[in-house]
């Protein structure tokens, strides 16, 4: 049975969905100021990997992932690019897209923005003031009477006394309570803005997700997932929020994946060690990017170094390498049982319902590939159905769907010697080869491994891969 970590009970617990066979879940999405970083990939691969796998197993999953596209930082960078806050949104929201095809992340179910979403915002506010969980101030904008909801902090264990006790109230601060956080906020000069009962004004950040996802799934849903950054504030907001509005449980289980460091630092602009995806896609292959955040298991918090990343391209290698050369042949379903697929593959299975445990999984893979290289050997209906079962699995993980030399032999890259050139000297290696001129041979070969490209002989002629 699949289990499943709730970040709300801090404990692994079997996981029963609301409607038999079917999956609601919500993951917050990106406020598209920018371009997408590092940390944003792992929030994608982590979700994208779960949905794979949960839809592989015959759940239909309604995956839904929100997208921010008014706030103060948009409206700020808008101001700074002169252009408008929707050019801005809409070319950000192009560039996330372009990343995510680039690391094979499938796109949500649903991609609501929350500027499409207004009214059904000011819909809530408006339940929250009937119901005294909110209020309008005197500065115009309208806020959530923190201390008025009785289990507020329920999701990562904090005290409102010690909340209140550690804030600060500020000077002219128009909130009844420091712990009090904005629903609307009135319009300021030259700010983008929408009518209501309020004024004109905007909506704060934690409310867009209350209202989408009540829009896209209901009062109540399954899964609620998102980044390391968000259970403190912003979930509480929400589960603050929807359960007053609402009166029932928001979510029924809560899923954050782990942070990214750098060479085991926070990732900060002020520390100059902030990537974007665009950056680390310049250097390396999107199938290695994505193999070295799926391999870490989604709670925990991935290291991002040159070394990780060589260290996934090797990896990925090894299981291209393994693929490489076998015979599309026919196979049978006693070819798969002689070869121990069944095994492998309910091994796997049991790995990935242990809360998504992908290094595990990944583990169970390399044992495949194990198999394979002696099946290559012996028998070529084994090995297909070996080789056959290796891909679609890496599927489920969103890798290992490039044809192997594909992989191995990459793009020409500039400063790169060229595909076509590397068959050049590769000839002229069978041809000093033949004339045993061994010298030569292996000053080629010498040549080429000083520029990447490893050489492999064999009886069928000599095939090369670039390393690294």
């Amino acid at each position: 049975m699949l289990q499943i970590y709730n970040t709300l009970t801090k404990q692994k617990a079997p996981f029963m969905p609301l409607v038999e066979g079917r999956i609601n879940m919500y993951v917050c999405g990106i406020t598209v100021y920018d371009y997408c970083h590092i940390g944003h990939a792992r929030v994608m691969v982590c979700f994208d990997v779960i949905t794979r796998y949960l839809r592989s197993r015959g759940w239909d999953v309604n995956y839904i992932r929100n997208i921010t596209d008014v706030d103060d930082k948009i409206i700020k960078r808008a101001s700074e690019n002169s252009e408008s806050v929707e050019q801005l949104t809409e070319r950000m929201i192009d560039a996330m897209h372009e990343d995510e095809d680039a690391l094979s992340v499938l796109r949500p179910s649903q991609e609501p923005k929350a500027t499409a979403h207004i009214d059904e915002i000011i819909a809530l506010i408006s339940t929250l003031v009937e119901k005294d969980f909110a209020y309008p101030a005197s500065n115009g904008d309208v806020y959530y009477r923190v201390e008025k909801f009785a289990e507020y902090g329920k999701l990562t264990n904090q005290n409102v006394e010690e909340l209140r006790s550690g804030s600060r109230v500020e000077i002219d601060e128009a909130k009844e309570s420091p712990l009090d956080f904005v629903l609307w906020k009135a319009v300021k000069p030259g700010e983008v803005s929408w009518e209501s009962p309020w004024g004109a004004g905007r909506p704060g950040w934690h409310i867009e997700c209350s209202a989408m996802s009540k829009c896209c799934l209901g009062d109540t849903f399954d899964i609620h997932g998102g980044g390391p950054d968000l259970p403190f504030p912003h979930h509480e907001n929400e589960i603050a929020q929807s359960e007053a509005a609402n009166g029932c449980t928001y979510a029924n289980y809560w899923m954050h994946a782990g942070p990214v460091r750098v060479n085991s630092e926070k990732m900060s602009k002020s520390l100059g060690n902030f990537f974007t995806i665009r950056d680390v896609l310049e250097k390396y292959n999107p199938e290695v990017v994505r193999f070295f955040l799926a391999r870490v298991h989604y709670r925990s918090y991935i290291d991002y170094s040159e070394d990780s990343l060589k260290e996934a391209r090797v990896m990925l290698e090894r299981f291209y390498q393994a693929l490489n050369g076998v015979a599309a042949c026919e196979f049978s379903s006693e070819d798969a049982i002689s070869a121990g697929i069944n095994d492998f593959e309910q091994r796997f299975i049991d790995a990935m319902d242990d809360d998504f445990n992908t290094p595990k999984a990944i583990s169970i893979l390399f044992e495949m590939v194990n198999e394979l290289n002696k099946y290559k050997k012996a028998s070529n209906a084994s090995a297909a159905a070996v080789a056959h079962k290796i891909a679609e699995l890496g599927g489920v993980l969103g890798i290992l769907q490039q044809s192997p030399d594909a992989f191995l032999k990459g793009d020409d890259k500039e400063g790169e010697l060229s595909a076509e050139g590397i068959e050049v000297l590769i000839q002229q290696r069978v041809t000093a080869k033949a004339n045993k001129n061994y010298a030569e041979s292996d000053r080629i070969r010498d040549e080429l491994a000083s520029q990447g490209v490893i050489l492999k002989d064999s009886r069928e002629g000599t095939t090369w891969f670039r390393e690294g």
